[in-house]
């Protein structure tokens, strides 16, 4: 296997409307190419979870910044799932891309399926993933945005003040490494930098929107039964019917990430 650097790299594309979409580039960058969607929130940084992985696996990281999040703009009023879609397809022409396997983190996991609307997706791996419409906390504190905004505001000048363990708790009860603790950390500053439009945006539309996701494309989720952030059933039904494959883990909602980031970089990179 080549060896290659595992630091992100950030770049940028710019989309038809004149908006710039963000994104970071880690692993192996003569590997098969997989386009990651972080949490919500999060950010391109969030890849620095995955680049080590990535680059042991043969796989070449693309991490972006979905709209209003990190360097990238924010959208139109009337931007959608169809056009993270769009988005995504204009990430891959910038890359010359003609294959790629999609990963979605907790909230990222509707925008990989979107992603997945253009044939070159193969296979989308969902991991401690968000099923529409959701049914939780945040997506029922979404119907009053300013509330939701001032809840992350507070929570990020918080972890500001205690340090990455405040962020990590938030995702997960298990210990982690310091280098673990400091990318999701970062990665939570970077999505909340410009304020919490973004996360309020989401989340209103996990708990509002219908999403009809691909039915010709490889699906396989990976999910925590101790997972209090995501619940275990929407998934075992969306799967279900997807005809895709469900392997659950005993563990919470990050843990459920860390266990299995190198098994699902592996699976979605598989060409046959």
């Amino acid at each position: 296997m080549t060896s290659c650097p595992t630091e992100l790299r950030t770049d940028a594309c710019t989309l038809p409307d004149g908006r710039t979409l963000s994104y970071a580039t880690g692993g192996d960058p003569d590997g098969f190419p997989v386009v990651v969607h972080h949490g919500t929130p999060g950010s391109r940084l969030f890849g620095a979870l995955l680049s080590a992985p990535a680059t042991e696996v043969g796989v070449r990281l693309l991490v972006p910044d979905r709209p209003g999040y990190g360097r990238s703009s924010p959208p139109p009023s009337e931007w959608f799932w169809e056009d993270w879609g769009k988005d995504a397809v204009e990430l891959l022409d910038a890359e010359s891309i003609d294959r790629a396997g999609a990963v979605g983190f907790s909230g990222g996991g509707p925008f990989a399926l979107a992603a997945a609307t253009d044939d070159r997706v193969t296979r989308v791996g969902l991991v401690s993933t968000v099923v529409l419409p959701a049914e939780n906390a945040l997506a029922t504190l979404a119907s009053v945005p300013f509330a939701l905004r001032a809840m992350f505001r507070i929570s990020k000048v918080f972890a500001s003040f205690s340090g990455p363990s405040a962020v990590v708790s938030q995702y997960t009860d298990r210990s982690v490494s310091d280098a673990v603790a400091d990318a999701v950390a970062t990665d939570f500053h970077e999505a909340l930098d410009r304020g919490a439009r973004a996360v309020e945006r989401e989340n209103r539309s996990f708990a509002s929107a219908s999403f009809d996701p691909p039915s010709d494309v490889s699906v396989r989720a990976w999910h925590g039964t101790g997972d209090e952030n995501t619940p275990l059933p929407p998934v075992r039904s969306l799967v279900r019917e997807r005809g895709g494959t469900l392997e659950t883990v005993e563990t919470d909602h990050l843990g459920a990430l860390l266990d299995c980031r190198r098994t699902v970089l592996e699976w979605v990179s598989e060409t046959e």
